[in-house]
């Protein structure tokens, strides 16, 4: 099954200079980019991407410190097309809590922060990358991100080994 979803590098790594070695990721499994741009977004659309259902599961603090966090500096936006792509994608990038994320994960090699330390210094987790969680939030953040005009279709030369 082919499938496009969402990652964002969002400021730590490009400010940390590791956007190419998370990107290089990608592309070496197998994944494809079939779109990507870099943007400084506004709170205003930081709050269209963690809407009302992160303010439910993990409270408004954490939901505004996301926003602030994600407007804080330029991002880069990737869709990604491969089999399986959501599943594959959010297997490279590793638990959302970095200090659970495995070795070899993007979030395990690049971040090491825990939920606990964050709430108790009141701080957002930096985490590296974002990635669509499923297919109808893919869908949704794909919408948000890209015009259907900056995502193309080509073939890359290692899908003659998945087809």
């Amino acid at each position: 099954m082919i499938e496009r979803t969402l990652v964002l590098l969002k400021p730590d790594a490009v400010e940390r200079g590791i956007s190419g070695e998370i990107i290089h990721r990608f592309e070496r499994v197998g994944l494809k980019i079939v779109g990507m741009k870099m943007a400084w977004v506004d709170n205003k659309f930081a709050e269209k991407h963690y809407d009302e259902d992160l303010a439910k599961r993990r409270g408004a603090n954490v939901r505004q410190w996301n926003v602030d966090f994600l407007s804080s500096g330029p991002v880069i936006a990737m869709a990604i097309e491969g089999v399986n792509a959501i599943e594959n994608t959010r297997s490279l990038v590793g638990n959302t809590e970095p200090k659970s994320a495995l070795p070899g994960t993007i979030r395990g090699d690049f971040s090491h922060v825990s939920y606990e330390y964050c709430d108790a210094k009141a701080c957002v987790l930096k985490n590296t990358i974002h990635a669509s969680a499923d297919k109808k939030d893919a869908e949704k953040e794909l919408k948000l991100w890209f015009k259907a005009s900056e995502l193309f279709d080509y073939q890359a030369v290692h899908e003659k080994h998945t087809r």
